[in-house]
């Protein structure tokens, strides 16, 4: 099945590099250039990927990212474009549920790799349906599903592979970076994707997360020496 991969920039010029890269790939690729007729694409659920800039004219990227996750199709795989510098927009962005996001001026083979990444990760290949554990929650790597307490959660591609890594290797702590390394395979990045992520994590799983916080040191999954919050935990 081809993938079908939904452009949205304002800028022209931008979105005919990247769907040139893209294509190279074998996706398909529909361009769409404001918040109106980007929003229209995705209400359709024709596409597996949306890639949103972030400062298109209004619903931008990250409204539109909000309107996904909480719309019928909350698991949409989606990549925001912001501007360089602007850690707000990044922070903003996957706090209102991206899964990725890439900073202008791009290299186009690297935001390539990054749509490849993520598709990857939001439709794998079929696998034996291994379930990780932990306390209250149960995880189903082949189908991909998450249930918090007994009831199905929702989570994005990278949502679900930071739960899953986590749970694998409970009561290990890991730092941001490694996590970054390790669940994202960045060598470098900003650690905040991470904190993020860990937060969104706690919020969808309540009472069932077992996400602690070893001060100064990261994240685990169900430590007793642990603090709640995780300043600047690295």
């Amino acid at each position: 099945m081809v993938m079908r991969i939904l452009v949205a920039d304002d800028d022209p010029v931008v979105r005919e590099v990247v769907r040139r890269y893209l294509e190279r790939d074998g996706l398909t690729v529909i361009e769409t250039s404001d918040g109106p007729s980007t929003a229209a694409v995705l209400a359709r659920n024709e596409i597996d990927l949306a890639v949103l800039d972030v400062m298109m004219p209004p619903p931008d990227g990250i409204d539109l990212t909000r309107a996904v996750r909480s719309g019928p199709h909350p698991d949409m795989p989606i990549i925001l474009l912001t501007a360089l510098g602007e850690e707000d927009d990044r922070v903003i962005g996957l706090q209102a549920g991206a899964d990725d996001y890439v900073t202008k001026p791009f290299s186009p083979r690297e935001l390539a790799l990054r749509v490849a990444s993520v598709l990857r990760r939001a439709h794998p290949a079929p696998a034996v349906d291994e379930v990780l554990r932990g306390d209250q929650v149960e995880l189903r790597r082949g189908s991909r599903t998450v249930l918090a307490a007994g009831k199905p959660v929702e989570l994005t591609a990278r949502e679900f592979d930071l739960l899953a890594f986590l749970l694998a290797n409970q009561q290990r702590v890991y730092s941001r970076s490694e996590l970054l390394s390790e669940v994202w395979g960045w060598s470098f990045g900003d650690l905040s994707t991470v904190t993020v992520h860990i937060k969104r994590l706690r919020a969808k799983l309540g009472a069932a997360h077992r996400i602690e916080t070893v001060w100064g040191r990261g994240y685990a999954w169900g430590r007793a020496d642990s603090t709640e919050e995780a300043n600047g935990a690295d």
